[in-house]
C-alpha cells in the first residue's frame, strides 16, 4: 500500500471556500471603492485644479493672438521671472483642458497662416468638439483649408462638408462654395453642382449667392 493510501483525507470543512472567497470579494470591492475615490479626487480637484491654472496662463497668449495673430510670442511664450508660456506649451501641459483645446484651435489657425500646413493639420486634429456653433465648424473649416494647400482635395472636400454642416447661415454658404471648388478639383462636377445649388436654395442672401449662377454653370457644363 503506498504512502498516499495510508493518508487519509482530510475533508473540505464546511463554509471554507465562501470564507476565502469572501475576503477576495471584500478586496476587490474596497479596491473597486478606491478607485473610485481617485477618479472623484482626478475630476474634482486634479482636474479643476490644472484647468484653473491653464485658465490664468492662457490669457496673455490670447492677448497676443488678437494683437497680431502671426506673433512668435503666441505660439513660444517668452521666458524669465515675468514670462508667460505659448500656446504651444499650454497645449502639451496642460491636455484633457477647456484651454489646452481651445491653444490647438488657436495653433491650427495661426500654423495655416505661416505655411505650415502640416503641423496645422496635427494641431487641429488635437481639438474636440465642444459643440460650440463657432468654434466647432472653424476646426473642421480649418483642416479643410489645410488639406486644400496640401493638394489633398478629397480630405479637403470631407471637412468642408462637416464644417458646412455644422455651421450655421452666417458661415455655411462659404463651406460650401469651398467644397464646391475642392470637387471642381477632384473632377466630381455633380458634387460641385450640389454644393453651390445649395447656397443658391438654402442661404440666397449670403454674399456667396451674388455670383453662384456662373459656379454651377461652370460646374453643370462638365458634368458627364
Amino acid at each position: 500500500m503506498s504512502t498516499t493510501d495510508n493518508q487519509t483525507i482530510q475533508p473540505v470543512k464546511k463554509g471554507s471556500f465562501l470564507q476565502e472567497n469572501n475576503k477576495s470579494l471584500l478586496f476587490i470591492a474596497a479596491a473597486i471603492v478606491l478607485l473610485i475615490l481617485v477618479y472623484l479626487w482626478y475630476q474634482g480637484v486634479y482636474l479643476k485644479g490644472r484647468a484653473e491654472e491653464a485658465s490664468s496662463k492662457m490669457f496673455k497668449a490670447e492677448q497676443l493672438v488678437g494683437v497680431d495673430s502671426l506673433s512668435s510670442r503666441a505660439v513660444k511664450g517668452e521666458l524669465g521671472v515675468n514670462g508667460y508660456p505659448g500656446l504651444e506649451q499650454i497645449a502639451k501641459e496642460y491636455d484633457n483642458t477647456k484651454s489646452a483645446n481651445l491653444a490647438n484651435l488657436y495653433l491650427g489657425g495661426i500654423y495655416l497662416r505661416k505655411g505650415e500646413y502640416k503641423q496645422a493639420i496635427d494641431a487641429l486634429s488635437k481639438y474636440s468638439a465642444t459643440g460650440s456653433p463657432v468654434a466647432d465648424p472653424l476646426a473642421l473649416g480649418l483642416l479643410g483649408d489645410a488639406y486644400s494647400e496640401l493638394k489633398d482635395f478629397k480630405q479637403a472636400a470631407t471637412y468642408y462638408k462637416k464644417a458646412a454642416d455644422k455651421a450655421s447661415k452666417f458661415t455655411s454658404p462659404m463651406f460650401l462654395k469651398k467644397l464646391g471648388l475642392v470637387n471642381e478639383n477632384l473632377n466630381d462636377f455633380s458634387g460641385a453642382v450640389d454644393a453651390y445649388t445649395k447656397i443658391k436654395s438654402q442661404y440666397p442672401e449670403s454674399a456667396e449667392a451674388q455670383l453662384i449662377d456662373a459656379y454651377i454653370a461652370r460646374a453643370q457644363g462638365k458634368v458627364k
